[in-house]
Order: C-alpha cells, then structure tokens, then sequence
C-alpha cells in the first residue's frame, strides 16, 4: 500500500479552491517576490543604484518558483525568506545583490500576511452576501406564514417563519458591515526594519528621512493598501490579527446559531435542509434524515471561535520589540480560520439556497397550542359579553389545566378548543371561539417587521455591494 500523508480535512473536504490558494505555499512566496520588486523599484526611483536590467530581471522570474532549490537552501540557512532570498538570487542572477535590500523578515511575511488576509476577507464577504440574498428570498416567501414561537424551547407566542428568518438575516448582516468596515482598517506594516525603528532604510538614503517615508507609501500603495503602520516594532501589532479574527468570530457565532435553530425545527419536522433523494441519513437507520450539513456548520462554527481566541493570547505574549514564538503559532491560526470560515459559508450558501418547510406541521403544532394563547382573548371577550371576569378565568385555568395533563400523560392531541367552544359558562360558541384563536391574530407585526426590514435596511446594504467580485490576484506591478 502507498504510503499517505495527513492532509487537513479544509483543502480536501471543506475549504474553497479559491480559499485555499491564498493561503498556499505558491501565493505567499509569489507575494514575497511582488514585495521585493516593488521594494526594489521603489528604491531605484528615489535614486538607489538599481538598474532597470536588474528590475527587468527580477520581474521576469517573479512566477518562476523553485521550490525544491529554496528548500535545499532551507536546509543550510535554517531561514525561510533567506532561502527564498536565495532561490530568487539564483534565477535572476543580475539583481542578486539587490534582493531583500534594507528590509528584515517581517516585511514579507507580515506584509504577505495582511495581503492574505485582506483578500480573503474579501471571498468571505461575497459568500457571506450570497447568504444575505438567499436568506432574504426565504424570508419574503414565508413572510406571513405564522409558526409557534419558542423561548427556553417551550412553546410561546406565534411568529412567522419569514420573521425567524429575519432574525438569522439580521445577524449575518451585522457581520458583513462588520466585515466591510474591518476590512477598510486593516493597516500595512511597510517598511520598519529590524526594530521598527527604519535606520536600516534611513542609512540607505544617506540620513534622508523624507525618501524613506515616500519608499514607503510607494510599496503600501503597489500592494493595495491606503494606510500603513506610522509605528510598529519588527513586526505589526498583533492587536490587528485579534482585530481581524474578531470578525471570523462574528460570523462562526451567527453561524452556529443558524445551525442549532434548524436542527431543532428538523426535529419538529417543520423546516429542514436540503436532501438529495439518494442521500443516507444513517448506516444503520434507514428512515434517518440527519441535519448533517447543520450539525457540520455548529461543528466548524465551534473550532473557529475556539481558533479566534488565539491571537490574542499571541498579542498579550510578545515581548518588547518582538519575539518569534508568534510564528509558528500565526502560521498555524490564521490559514485555518480563514479555511475554516469559507467551509462554513460553502454549507451555509448551500443549506439557505433550497431549505425546506413544511406548512401541514407547522400548523399541527400550531393547533395544539393556540387554543391555550387564545384564552385571554376568550376571557376578554366573554368579560364583554356580561360575563363574570373572575368565573371566567377560573374556569379557563381549569380546562386548561386538565388538557394540558392529558396531552402529556395520555399524549393525546388537543381538543382544549372544542371544550372551549362547548362549555355553557364561556358561551361563546364555536365560530367565536375559533375566529379568536386565528394564528394571525397573535402573531403582531411579524410581516410588516419583515418588510420593513428588508427594504430599510437589507437592500441598501446588497445595493452598494450588487458588483461585488472578491479579488484573488490582486496585486499589479
């Protein structure tokens, strides 16, 4: 047998091509050399002796990644971006020298990492858009279809489906404003040297403090960012990674909720997701229908708010101007979120495109429990009628009391609203009786809070965003 290796269940299961290609071995050190070129012409414009064959030869081999000889290099240096220092040396010999210059680790890994990031965040937000829309269609379809409402999952007031749906809308709104305006914050590290302090880039220039700081918007502006870091150690604080996780959070918790609703109403039979007609439920229960896509999102949903609390055990932890045991640490916490809450947002867009109701069962449960919200219409109306308010309640509190015994000691079905209509003390009559326990008449402004929701405040939202088209190669030079 073939020997394999572990591979994580985010690139073969769960994860996006797209996700997973920004967080690859090719992207990152594709990114380092567009960081050195644009280090590089930076400096030749503001009068380093860098000659424009050297530019051209370093841009001509900037997709030519040897991996294998970066690794041998590895091997001796014990250094990643040494290695690939090297390794681009190698195949643009002409501006060896020039490689890397005036710059420390941290401006390619943490400058590679905010690019990353802010890339994909961009991915999530476009998903996370497409789950705005599916869930806002779900939630006009079912606008006025009144269900039982449910606080410590005991039956409470009717709502409509298309109201729960809002509720689950309102929260995945939040996070992509959150998301939209996390993004816009996220700040470049630039060009800091050893310490954070430049000397390295200042001594470069000769003690011209004026040539560093323009070095410096130039690359920031080459790599897509408006704002950078005015102070920083070797690395960026690691305040913006709690900062950018937080976001991640955001969207495992509304994830996790989401999952653990349409769990419960599966098991209420009153609203399931999607399944496929030769899918299996269970190996050993044939009857089976397992929310199996529900129960992935609260699974995955869990690790990334445990993943998410990371960064800032990281961020209270170094020490001074720096420490390394962050690396290691970063290198593991910030791809898997990142696979992680795209996994989350691929099941997401696919259980909220075709969830399924079912009306009849949402009505059965509906029934059994009206005729007990109704009695205070009941008793008001009766009181209208000449009736004893005290006898009235009295009696209510006793066939109510009765039916409820018998639903679960006899598990009998509810026939509280047949007593109700029949009794000679309530007198109300049948048709009375029923009118006042209609579902619509307890379920509020449920329909219009829907309506108003969408047109106020989620269709402005999808309408500055209707050309989204998140960026995978961003980065011109």
């Amino acid at each position: 047998m073939k020997e394999t290796l572990y591979e994580s269940p985010f690139s073969s299961r769960y994860a996006s091509k797209e996700m997973s290609h920004l967080f690859s071995a090719e992207y990152k050190f594709l990114t380092w050399r567009k960081l050195w070129v644009a280090l590089a012409k930076g400096q030749k414009a503001l009068g380093l002796n860098i000659s424009d064959e050297q530019i051209a030869s370093l841009e001509k081999q900037i997709a030519n990644i040897d991996f294998e000889a970066a690794k041998e290099h590895e091997k001796n240096l014990r250094h990643d971006v040494m290695a690939h220092v090297h390794a681009f040396g190698d195949s643009a010999p002409l501006a060896k020298g020039i490689i890397h210059l005036g710059a420390t680790s941290a401006f390619v890994t943490d400058n590679t990492d905010l690019i990353v990031m802010k890339n994909a965040l961009s991915l999530l937000q476009a998903k996370t858009i497409q789950v705005l829309k599916q869930l806002a269609d779900f939630s006009l379809k079912y606008k006025d279809l009144a269900c039982l409402s449910y606080t410590h999952f005991q039956a409470a007031q009717p709502t409509t489906v298309g109201k729960r749906g809002a509720l689950w809308l309102q929260d995945f709104l939040l996070d992509a404003k959150d998301i939209e305006e996390g993004s816009k914050k996220i700040r470049f590290l630039g060009l800091k040297g050893a310490t954070g302090t430049q000397a390295s880039f200042l001594n470069l220039f000769d003690g011209d403090s004026q040539k560093v700081k323009e070095l410096e918007n130039f690359v920031a502006k080459k790599m897509g960012f408006s704002a950078f870091f005015l102070i920083s150690s070797q690395t960026y604080t690691r305040k913006q990674d709690v900062q950018i996780l937080s976001l991640l959070n955001g969207l495992a918790v509304s994830s996790h909720k989401f999952g653990s609703d349409l769990r419960l109403l599966a098991h209420l039979k009153e609203l399931e997701e999607p399944f496929n007609t030769k899918q299996v439920g269970s190996s050993a229960m044939p009857y089976k229908r397992n929310p199996v896509r529900a129960e992935r999102i609260c699974g995955l949903a869990r690790f990334l708010i445990s993943l998410c609390e990371n960064p800032s055990y990281t961020a209270a932890t170094q020490w001074l101007e720096r420490t390394l045991d962050d690396s290691s640490n970063r290198r593991l916490t910030l791809p898997e979120a990142f696979l992680c809450a795209d996994s989350i947002l691929n099941l997401l867009i696919d259980v909220t495109s075709h969830m399924i109701v079912y009306p009849k069962m949402i009505e059965r449960h509906l029934k059994e429990e009206l005729p007990f919200m109704a009695t205070e219409n009941i008793l008001m109306e009766a009181v209208k009628q000449g009736k004893d308010r005290q006898a009235i309640h009295e009696r209510l509190r006793l066939l109510t009391q009765e039916e409820s015994c018998l639903m679960k000691e006899e598990g009998k079905g509810s026939t509280l609203l047949e007593k109700l209509a029949n009794d000679p003390l309530i007198g109300l009559g049948k048709e009375k009786i029923e009118r006042l326990a209609k579902a619509e008449n307890f379920t509020g402004r449920s329909e219009a809070q829907v309506l108003e929701f969408l047109k106020e405040e989620l269709t402005p939202f999808l309408q500055k965003h209707k050309d989204l088209k998140p960026p995978i190669h961003p980065i011109e030079l």
